[in-house]
């Protein structure tokens, strides 16, 4: 099979999008394991659906870090720190989540804090129309705290070594070198996404489930009726 199957899977992702119909924006989650390929799909997906003429606001859940003095404070290895200290879960639901959800008002943000300089910032607020698509990606996305600001959820599905040899290869020369890398994905990344499906069972909740092992050729399942069912091309067709 070729890069083709990935266009399938990408086609019938962006119908369910297209077609779930609302009066207001439809925010999106593109939710998985670290170095799962998230932002990528993500990417992919706001690209074929920028050709309906909706507006696609495309973002991540990093613009709502909070202060590295804040995220460290259990230690820089440790997993719970990782899941319960890294964002600012207030100020996601606040400036982006809640403005576009039912009775907001349209006007969000899609940033608060600056990573790299480790600084708060005051981003002005944009205006969503009523048919706009917000697609967000990021770790942890379906926890209890922001569950109930997504209209459909997208769980990117990957084993431990695929992510974590996709991770590695990746972040090697941020997080200074091979070996510190591997470790921090050993004690930081995998047991805080074990500790994540513990608490909110990500896959069993989403409404997609994209198998992303095999880049070229991923795996579609759709939640119809509370069960997951194998797509190809069905929803163009239906």
């Amino acid at each position: 099979m070729s890069s083709l199957d990935r266009a399938a899977v990408l086609s019938d992702l962006a119908a369910m999008i297209a077609n779930r119909e609302m009066v207001r924006p439809i925010r999106v989650a593109i939710d998985g394991r670290t170095a799962s390929g998230k932002t990528t799909l993500a990417n992919e997906l706001a690209e074929c659906l920028r050709g309906s003429g909706r507006e696609i606001i495309r973002t991540s859940i990093d613009g709502f870090h909070r202060p590295k003095v804040e995220r460290y404070a259990r230690g820089r290895h440790s997993a719970e720190g990782y899941y319960y200290d890294a964002r600012d879960l207030p100020a996601i639901n606040t400036l982006l989540l809640n403005p576009l959800g039912p009775g907001g008002d349209g006007w969000y943000r899609t940033a608060s804090f600056d990573l790299h300089n480790d600084v708060p910032i005051d981003q002005a607020p944009q205006f969503a129309p009523a048919d706009a698509i917000l697609i967000v990606d990021g770790t942890f996305l379906q926890r209890p705290e922001l569950r109930e600001g997504w209209d459909l959820a997208i769980f990117v599905e990957t084993s431990e070594h695929v992510s974590e040899h996709r991770g590695i290869a990746r972040d090697t020369a941020l997080l200074g070198g091979t070996e510190a890398t591997r470790q921090l994905y050993a004690d930081r990344y995998r047991p805080a996404f074990a500790l994540y499906e513990s608490l909110a069972a990500p896959a069993h909740c989403a409404d997609a489930i994209v198998n992303n092992d095999d880049f070229e050729r991923p795996a579609l399942r759709i939640r119809e009726g509370g069960r997951l069912f194998a797509m190809s091309r069905k929803l163009q067709h239906s």
